[in-house]
C-alpha cells in the first residue's frame, strides 16, 4: 500500500536538490517496481513528482526505464523524465506524475464500472500493440528476458515469498524448470509495456490516460502484456478475464503462453 507518512529526503546528487526544495517526501510502496520510490508532494498548485533510486542491478533497471520512458512518451502517455543522474553504481530518476487513479483502485471501488474499465484497458492495449515494431529500439522478448531472469536467480534476487497462489511454496528453480517445459513458443512480436498490471494503468473519467513502470517496455510477444493483465483481472472474476481477452481480440487464448509469461513475471 501507499504510505501517507512523510520521510526524510533521500541523499541526492548535487544537481537535483534545488529542483525539489519545499517538496514533502512520501514513500510509495505500490507495485514491485524495484529500488526506492518516493512521491514528492509540492505546495498547492505545484504538481507532484516521483523519484526512483537504485543501486547495482536496480540502477541498471532504472536506467532502462528512463530510456524507455523517453521513447514511449512519443506514442502513449507516460511520465515525463524531469531529471536523470547515473553514476557507476547508482541511478536517480525524477519523473512527472500521470494524473488519475490506478485501474485496480477504480475496479475495487466502483464495481458497477468494471465492464467499462476492462473494455478501456483492452482498447488502450490494442493502441500500444499497434505501434510499429520497426520504430521500437528495445528488445524484451522471452529469450532476452530469460537471460535476465537467470541472472536474477543466480544473484538470489528473486522474491520467492511473492509468488502467485498457483506457485506458492515453489522455488525460483522450480519456476525456471516449469518454464523450460513450455518452450519453444511461436513468436508473435508487438511493442509491449512489459508489466501491464492494473496498478500500472491509470484512468480518469473511465478512460485510460496513461501507464507507469515502463522499465520492461520493448518488442516481445503480445502475451507478455495479455498474461499479466488477465492474471490481475482474476481477482474480479473469470467473466471479466474472458471479456478482456475478447475485447482485445483474442477469442481462443493460448494457455501455454499465458502460463509461460506468468511464470516469467515471477522472476522479476
Amino acid at each position: 500500500m501507499n504510505s501517507n507518512e512523510a520521510c526524510h529526503p533521500l541523499r541526492l546528487p548535487p544537481n537535483i536538490p534545488a529542483e525539489l526544495e519545499g517538496y514533502e517526501w512520501v514513500p510509495n510502496t505500490v507495485g514491485q517496481s524495484g529500488g526506492a520510490v518516493y512521491r514528492l508532494c509540492g505546495k498547492e498548485g505545484t504538481p507532484d513528482m516521483f523519484l526512483k533510486y537504485g543501486e547495482g542491478v536496480l540502477a541498471d533497471d532504472i536506467s532502462d526505464e528512463m530510456a524507455r520512458l523517453r521513447w514511449l512518451g512519443g506514442h502513449v502517455p507516460v511520465p515525463k523524465v524531469v531529471h536523470f543522474v547515473r553514476t557507476s553504481n547508482e541511478a536517480w530518476l525524477l519523473m512527472s506524475e500521470v494524473p488519475g487513479e490506478s485501474a485496480y483502485q477504480v475496479m475495487a471501488s466502483c464495481p458497477d464500472h468494471r465492464i467499462a474499465i476492462v473494455d478501456a484497458i483492452a482498447k488502450f492495449l490494442r493502441r500500444l500493440h499497434a505501434i510499429p515494431i520497426g520504430d521500437c529500439p528495445f528488445t524484451s522478448n522471452h529469450e532476452y528476458r530469460l537471460l535476465r531472469a537467470r541472472a536474477r536467480i543466480d544473484a538470489n534476487l528473486v522474491d520467492e515469498d511473492d509468488f502467485d497462489e498457483d506457485r506458492e511454496g515453489w522455488t525460483a528453480e522450480q519456476v525456471w524448470g516449469a518454464m523450460q517445459s513450455l518452450l519453444p513458443l511461436a513468436p508473435d512480436p508487438v511493442v509491449t509495456h512489459g508489466d501491464f498490471s492494473l496498478d500500472n494503468i491509470l484512468l480518469q473519467d473511465g478512460k485510460v490516460v496513461g501507464c507507469i513502470d515502463a522499465g520492461r517496455a520493448g518488442i516481445a510477444d503480445r502475451y507478455q502484456d495479455l498474461a499479466i493483465a488477465w492474471n490481475c483481472l482474476g481477482e474480479f472474476g473469470t467473466p471479466l478475464q474472458r471479456r478482456f481477452l475478447a475485447q482485445y481480440g483474442v477469442h481462443d487464448p493460448d494457455p501455454s503462453k499465458l502460463q509461460f509469461h506468468l511464470m516469467l513475471d515471477e522472476l522479476f
